[in-house]
């Protein structure tokens, strides 16, 4: 699980490092703490990929110390599987509110699912791909225990999809093919949208949403 937050007091003295690396690179700190370490963490990983990254850069991007990067996050294998974990449980945060805002009507429930999660590869892009890429490189507990998650995120979409089957809100043949080609969908736009590009995010919504619609072969 996720180390809990520690307050800047209990630090260790030499958490902060404000000085310079061997050969006079200044460190700029970027605020202590985990947060700084999961920023840093997240643009490098981004940058270079998870083996391209050392536990030494992640610290001076943050502007702090090793002894504080080994405070929070015992290893670069621990930071990466904590990185994949928050950013899942922070999805399965946005679905729930969107769920709660409909009612039970399959049609109404897959729109607001669609909608939190082309939002969500939207916001969080580089966490999206980070998961994605980096997925293969988790140790086997990790692994495991992180694809649990994964399971219960497949059925969110199944249980909605499979609900409209039954009662006949949706006539589509093969209820989990048409949820693998949503999901994909979906989850593939983290990987091709430009947000400052012509196609705004509530114009993409609507699109993916009469995707989806489609796919399940919802009555228009």
């Amino acid at each position: 699980m996720l180390t809990p937050v520690s307050t800047a007091s209990d630090l260790p003295l030499d958490a902060v490092d404000t000085g310079a690396e061997p050969g006079g690179t200044p460190v700029i700190p970027r605020g202590g703490g985990r947060d700084a370490i999961t920023g840093a963490a997240r643009e490098i990983f981004a940058e270079r990929g998870y083996h391209g990254t050392s536990i030494r850069d992640i610290a001076k991007r943050a502007g702090l110390s090793l002894s504080a990067m080994y405070y929070w996050h015992p290893s670069k294998q621990h930071l990466l599987a904590a990185l994949i974990e928050e950013s899942t449980y922070d999805y399965f945060h946005r679905c729930d509110e969107a769920l709660r805002e409909v009612g039970d009507d399959p049609a109404d429930r897959l729109r607001a699912l669609v909608r939190a999660t082309v939002e969500y590869r939207v916001r969080r892009r580089v966490e999206s791909n980070i998961g994605t890429q980096e997925w293969r490189n988790l140790e086997p507990d990790n692994r495991e225990r992180l694809d649990g998650l994964r399971r219960s995120a497949t059925q969110l979409w199944a249980d909605i999809i499979n609900d409209g089957v039954t009662r006949g809100t949706f006539r589509c043949a093969h209820p989990g093919d048409a949820r693998r080609s949503i999901v994909a969908a979906c989850n593939a736009i983290a990987q091709w949208y430009e947000p400052s590009g012509e196609l705004g995010l509530p114009d993409l919504v609507e699109r993916y949403t009469e995707i989806a619609l489609r796919i399940v072969d919802y009555p228009s």
